[in-house]
């Protein structure tokens, strides 16, 4: 592989105040601008099918797959076919495989600096082609273009920007606490990494995988979601134009069989991330298992709980919580999909979400005054329609609960409220704008109620302590995060403390992320963290070296095990 003499671009490393970068919506404020009407007049997309790029990445060219087989994308507004998109089989797989196995001995050789040099370059082409890349998973998957140039790209670009700038803190640790030795850890790159990412906010997925990926020295095999595969797809083009040297990053469609498995089964594949739901990541863990022993990571579902205790701003935590359950159309794994609330309060919370849902401004993707789009496709609708159904019949609609127009896969933003825990409407996550409202009475149930997630189900004769881990009972994914709502700093440290989540939030909610700390689900939300210096571990294996060295150099020294005893023969 040549490596070209002069970088791109210049190395300019600002890693923003403290190295922190946040990007969040901190105060909700689109839901002060909008009403649940449907925008019903049709905008035509200023890209035609034939400007849009549909083919397979690999070793730095657009390639047909080499069945010649394709799959359509969905406009899920109106429902219209997109484009037809390449799909990889195993074959096409083996060949992206060899192009990063190819690359990865020299871009893991050169320096982090010369590694970051790429990565800032591209989170720059990035930032110049934000509207296409913003229209590209508009139309995929029905997020606004708004939102998308509001979070998604700038996620993006700080991603990139913030992991570029963190190649010299990949650290290991050094030890002379045994005598005449000098002792190293040192953290080295996998190889080939496999990368598998979700249809509902592409681009921050690509970010949170690839960049740590590479700025370790790894090379990379992305699988994009057969929903939304074209913004990955245009990704790779800019990885390109950034100077990228060929086969350190390939990126493919398809769908789960046979491109998913492809990867997760390939054996110079020596990692494989995945995000998306609880049973796909049972999947990789066990192809993981069938072939090479693969080290994953998972960030899989949830059904994150918000707690909302009397003495909260009420205000404040109904704007959050509404924000977290509808922003992207509930489509994101971290929603406070349960809303837990103190007796007191119930109804003066409840009184305020349904004025803000009422507002929700349902429609085109491409108009700036939408808040809700779309669901990703007509399956996604069904699938969100038939848990309502459920969850209104076992508890308590309180609004909306209807597909909204009869174009598109909109559906109205729902409140269910004292839905029982072993309803399938708790047990399963929705993954749409669809809230279940619970009342507690005291901080011992309410956590009972918030943690007892693995089964879903709890004893009532002990008043909510005990939870029920039968086997058969009915399976719920682990909160990857989790709200507390209160004035109380005792009760707010406490709660947050006794919180099963990766992440917690004390008095706010998802979306709110810093680059510099983990994020990352506990118990069957996964295993494995992102962003951070944690997350940026987790593309590297530890190595321990041991140096022997003589302290005096007319003796030969004798080796010691930490008891102190002198071990024989050891010279």
């Amino acid at each position: 592989m040549a490596y070209p003499k002069e970088r791109p671009g210049k190395l300019v490393i600002q890693l923003l105040a403290a190295a922190r970068l946040q990007f969040f919506i901190a105060k909700g404020p689109l839901s002060s601008r909008i009403g649940l009407h449907y925008q019903s007049r049709s905008r035509i997309s200023k890209m035609t099918s034939d400007a849009i790029e549909t083919r397979l990445f690999i070793n730095n060219e657009f390639v047909q797959g080499k069945q010649g087989k394709t799959f359509k994308v969905y406009n899920p507004y109106n429902d219209q076919e997109i484009c037809h998109v390449h799909e990889a089989t195993k074959e096409d797989v083996d060949l992206a495989v060899d192009a990063a196995e190819a690359a990865f001995p020299q871009w893991s050789s050169i320096a982090a600096h010369e590694r970051a040099a790429y990565m800032f370059k591209f989170a720059q082409l990035v930032q110049r082609d934000a509207p296409q890349l913003a229209e590209l998973d508009s139309m995929c998957m029905g997020k606004p273009v708004e939102l998308l140039k509001k979070m998604d790209i700038p996620a993006c670009v700080g991603v990139f920007n913030y992991f570029a700038g963190s190649g010299y803190h990949i650290l290991g640790e050094s030890s002379l606490s045994s005598p005449n030795f000098l002792n190293v850890s040192v953290r080295q790159p996998y190889g080939v990494v496999g990368l598998i990412i979700p249809w509902n906010v592409p681009m921050i997925m690509f970010a949170f995988k690839v960049a740590p990926a590479l700025i370790c020295g790894n090379t990379v095999v992305l699988k994009s979601s057969e929903k939304a595969p074209l913004s990955s797809i245009k990704l790779a083009a800019l990885i390109k134009e950034a100077g990228f040297p060929p086969g350190v990053v390939n990126v493919v469609s398809g769908f789960g069989d046979p491109t998913g498995s492809a990867i997760g089964l390939h054996r110079k594949i020596r990692k494989i991330s995945f995000t998306g739901s609880v049973a796909t990541g049972r999947k990789i863990l066990k192809m993981a298992a069938d072939s090479n022993l693969k080290n994953v990571s998972l960030e899989l579902g949830g059904k994150s709980p918000a707690i909302i205790f009397e003495d909260a701003d009420l205000e404040a935590a109904a704007r959050y919580t509404h924000y977290s359950i509808n922003h992207n159309s509930g489509q994101h794994c971290q929603a406070n999909s349960r809303v837990l609330v103190q007796e007191s309060i119930a109804d003066a919370y409840i009184d305020m979400v349904k004025k803000l849902m009422a507002k929700v401004t349902l429609g085109d993707p491409a108009d700036p005054s939408t808040f809700q789009g779309p669901q990703v496709d007509q399956k996604q609708l069904a699938h969100i329609q038939r848990l309502v159904d459920q969850g209104s019949k076992d508890g308590t609609l309180v609004c909306g609960g209807k597909r909204h127009g009869t174009t598109g896969a909109f559906i109205e933003p729902t409140i269910l409220k004292n839905v029982p825990l072993d309803s399938a409407a708790y047990t399963e996550e929705i993954f749409g704008p669809v809230v279940i409202l619970n009342t507690f009475k005291d901080e011992k149930e309410v956590l009972a109620e918030a943690n007892c997630t693995d089964f879903g189900l709890f004893s009532k004769d002990t008043q909510y302590t005990e939870c029920i881990t039968d086997p058969a009972a009915p399976l719920v994914p682990q909160s990857s995060t989790a709200s507390v709502y209160t004035q109380n700093f005792d009760r707010a440290v406490r709660v947050a403390k006794a919180l099963e989540a990766g992440a917690v939030g004390i008095n706010c909610s998802v979306p709110v992320r810093a680059v510099d700390m983990p994020i990352g689900g506990w118990k069957q939300s996964g295993m494995g963290k992102e962003l951070s210096l944690h997350g940026l571990n987790t593309y590297t294996e530890l190595k321990t070296i041991f140096m022997k060295y003589n302290a005096d150099p007319t003796a030969m020294a004798v080796g010691t095990w930490h008891s102190g005893q002198q071990v024989d023969g050891i010279r």
